[in-house]
């Protein structure tokens, strides 16, 4: 009688979480040409017209095109995560239109002779020469996991784990059972978009994080994107989770294109596509979350006045955004 009702239980719960995940077509109502003209510029929450913090797919109502499937509170290793991935985010200037146009007045660039600066992009005089690297806003985004053939400073690197993953291995090790967690809701929620991604990712499994369709997770804290479309993600397809520590408002994963705005919050799962042009809606405090972030333990240590943008404040939102490496495929 007791496995009959567990069953019972059991399939009714599954069906009500069936029943209660909503199927969203919708209009494109703003072009590809259009969002081209604001690539790197911020765009504020007044761009949604549908703000979802429930769960539910969403595609193209003219192509039927996949465009997002978010599922509310079902990761159950976040904290996990927090405890061994927390500090792999660090400063890079390296993350292109995401990183927001160039402001000269900023902290960052204000102590810097600017040259060359055009929208998101900047080059600068180092001891009476020009920079040797057109560079973007200092922010904090880190890849983990493993990266193609690069060339930087006229040195080439060769296919690898990237460098600040073999700087913190144990951590890496102890928090794969997070990446694994994100890898089976992939399954679950896009099987098709999984199993493409999973075929090409065994093609080469020297160069992928074990267990998974992925190769690659990039780490964001407290960084607000610009108008972009991410590049090198083989199916432009991506998971997304969030790590949290205190209080903030704002900083919804937004589609311009379609209206939408998502609120991705810690233990919550968005798998995207990416190909579309995405950006962040506004990250801030309110005067009652300062004042309870204000009470926190000091996690992250820092000089403040080198500028990197948002890692000085007292509460932290880690992006990560997991996906497969496509030139991986030539390693």
């Amino acid at each position: 009688m007791v496995l009959v009702i567990t069953f019972f239980k059991f399939h009714f719960i599954s069906f009500i979480n069936i029943m209660t995940i909503k199927t969203l077509y919708l209009d494109k109502i703003i072009s590809d040409e259009e969002l081209e003209t604001v690539k790197g510029q911020f765009l504020d929450s007044g761009y949604v017209h549908h703000f979802i913090d429930y769960d539910c797919d969403v595609f193209d109502s003219s192509t039927k095109q996949f465009i997002a499937s978010f599922r509310k509170k079902r990761i159950k290793k976040s904290h996990l995560a927090w405890d061994n991935f927390k500090h792999l985010s660090v400063a890079s200037r390296g993350r292109g239109a995401s990183a927001g146009p160039i402001d000269p007045t900023s902290d960052y660039w204000k102590k810097r002779h600017l040259i060359k600066t055009s929208g998101f992009r900047t080059s600068y005089m180092v001891k009476g020469k020009v920079s040797k690297m057109s560079v973007n806003n200092q922010v904090a985004s880190t890849p983990i996991g493993f990266y193609e053939k690069t060339k930087a400073l006229g040195f080439d690197k060769p296919c690898r784990l990237t460098y600040h993953t073999s700087q913190a291995l144990k951590q890496y090790e102890s928090g794969k059972p997070y990446i694994h967690e994100l890898d089976r809701w992939y399954k679950k929620i896009r099987p098709h978009e999984h199993k493409i991604q999973l075929d090409r990712s065994n093609l080469k499994k020297d160069f992928k994080i074990d267990h998974t369709a992925f190769s690659t997770i990039t780490m964001n804290r407290n960084f607000r994107t610009a108008v972009h479309k991410d590049k090198g993600d083989f199916g432009h397809t991506a998971v997304l989770t969030c790590l949290e520590h205190g209080k903030y408002s704002g900083c919804l994963f937004m589609i311009p294109g379609y209206g939408i705005g998502i609120d991705l919050r810690m233990d919550d799962i968005l798998v995207a596509n990416v190909g579309l042009f995405h950006c962040n809606s506004e990250l801030y405090t309110t005067k009652e979350q300062d004042e309870y972030n204000a009470s926190l333990p000091k996690v992250f240590k820092g000089n403040s006045t080198v500028g990197t943008v948002g890692i000085y404040e007292n509460y932290s939102r880690i992006t990560m955004v997991s996906y497969l490496r496509e030139k991986l495929i030539d390693c």
